[in-house]
């Protein structure tokens, strides 16, 4: 039997979300007159709350406006690791940090699956000890730049559940030969701790706290 910890990123280890702090953070380093784009950023966001946008819309203009259309490999891994060794060490709950070490020591195999670019969100997760991550992925054009639009899936809802299950399967693991924790601060996970053995709502925003109440899924509070 293989044993997997299944953790979301934003706000469930880490204090804060993390994407418009890392735009931020590599606008400031690389162009910072892209700083004066926030406010557009940010009505992209009321699009977004007004159902004018989706999340991977929303994410693929930010990151246009911010970073540019295209980076090269070199540069987005400048910014990205800047930013991952300043999260890991300032930006992750202690209690989250403890958590992950018990698993760890379970023997659990530790993965994280965060609606968050895995250009930055891969560093958090090293630093972190963790073992594989499934996040959003962007597209790269011919020549191996980072472009701002995405590749596959933004992962985050039902579609984390998929790009987790297609993890697994290339993993070569059968379901049922796994047991699998799953730990989550917001509803749009519930299809992954559904599917989870053992599901955990951490840091829960109301609807999380009264869907977990419903099924009987713990309630946890690292912050």
């Amino acid at each position: 039997m293989q044993h997997f910890a299944i953790y979301d990123m934003d706000k469930t280890i880490t204090a804060a979300p993390t994407w418009t702090r890392f735009l931020v953070h590599a606008a400031r380093r690389r162009a910072p007159w892209r700083l004066a784009l926030l406010p557009v950023v940010g009505v992209a966001g009321l699009a977004y709350l007004v159902k004018r946008l989706d999340r991977a819309g929303l994410k693929q203009f930010s990151h246009r406006l911010l970073l540019g259309r295209t980076l090269t490999p070199a540069q987005i891994e400048q910014v990205a690791e800047g930013f991952a060794a300043h999260e890991a060490e300032y930006g992750v709950l202690q209690g989250a940090r403890e958590r992950i070490a018990q698993d760890r020591a379970d023997g659990y195999r530790l993965v994280m699956a965060t609606a968050s670019h895995g250009y930055y969100a891969a560093g958090i997760a090293r630093r972190l000890g963790f073992d594989h991550v499934v996040a959003t992925q962007a597209r790269r054009s011919e020549g191996g730049d980072i472009l701002s639009l995405l590749d596959g899936e933004n992962c985050y809802g039902p579609a984390k559940l998929v790009m987790v299950e297609a993890w697994l399967a290339g993993q070569g693991l059968d379901r049922r030969d796994c047991h699998i924790r799953a730990y989550s601060d917001h509803v749009s996970d519930a299809p992954l701790l559904a599917w989870a053995d053992e599901p955990f709502a951490v840091n829960a925003h109301a609807p999380l706290i009264s869907l977990a109440k419903a099924k009987g899924w713990p309630l946890l509070d690292w912050r």
